[in-house]
């Protein structure tokens, strides 16, 4: 027999590979995309990452159709199977119509209350990441461990913000993190910093809210490499988002100590 998560974790790497293909060809044309501002002019949403969630989602009613699925632009759709796939089309949609490299397809799948699997697509890059629960961390099909070498001094940790976030707290921590002799580092989306927490590429993560689509799939693929990560309460996040840290072992402690020290 088939196993459900295996076969699901392969369809989320194709499809994520297929939509960022589309993503890429909006892309290279987003001069003609209409933009609107969602909450804040901060926040803001194109005719591409609307297209993408849609293939996304077409794509998985047609070989799943019994899966629940939860994505940033379009309402959520109930599931009898037990599976729940979280889908943000463009994570880093600022980035994107800014004409920089940094955005991102990023796909994680819920058995439960659980995440079990994740693909994160990086068209400007032709990357991929992906992870399973128990199955490891990989990138572009080879596995990858973070580093136990790494040191908050000296190291680059990046800290996410948005409009939902104080600022005056996230201006806290990066005077706090910088003092301890830290770097502070920022992409715009937070999905590829998780997956470069991962990659051992960053020491750590923080910022103070996220929606599950922007979080789940990173943070398993930072368990699933080895990293620490802070508990997610799943109801709480696929409700209305939460706080996301995810660390270098070595690296956890001090940095929630920077981060709840203000």
């Amino acid at each position: 027999m088939t196993d459900p998560i295996a076969a699901r974790h392969l369809f989320a790497c194709q499809i994520a590979r297929e939509a960022g293909a589309v993503a890429r060809t909006l892309f290279e044309n987003r001069d003609i995309l209409r933009v609107e501002a969602k909450e804040t002019p901060q926040d803001v949403v194109s005719r591409a990452d609307r297209e993408v969630e849609a293939l996304v989602r077409d794509r998985i009613a047609a070989s799943f159709p019994d899966d629940g699925i939860v994505g940033e632009e379009h309402d959520a759709k109930s599931g009898t199977s037990g599976f729940t796939w979280v889908i943000d089309p463009i994570d880093g949609t600022m980035p994107f119509l800014s004409g920089l490299p940094s955005w991102c397809i990023a796909i994680a799948l819920l058995q439960g209350a659980q995440t079990v699997a994740a693909a994160t697509f990086v068209p400007m890059q032709d990357q991929l990441f992906d992870a399973r629960l128990g199955g490891g961390f990989r990138c572009d099909g080879a596995p990858v461990m973070v580093s136990d070498s790494l040191d908050l001094t000296g190291a680059m940790t990046a800290i996410g913000a948005s409009h939902r976030s104080p600022a005056a707290h996230v201006a806290g921590v990066i005077g706090r993190l910088i003092g301890a002799g830290g770097a502070f580092y920022r992409s715009g989306s937070g999905a590829l910093m998780l997956a470069d927490v991962a990659m051992g590429r960053l020491a750590g993560y923080y910022e103070p809210h996220m929606y599950a689509w922007d979080c789940l799939g990173g943070l398993l693929m930072v368990q699933e490499a080895g990293g620490w990560i802070e508990g997610v309460d799943m109801d709480q996040m696929l409700a209305s988002g939460g706080r996301v840290l995810a660390a270098a072992p070595c690296v956890y402690d001090p940095l929630r100590g920077i981060i709840d020290a203000g």
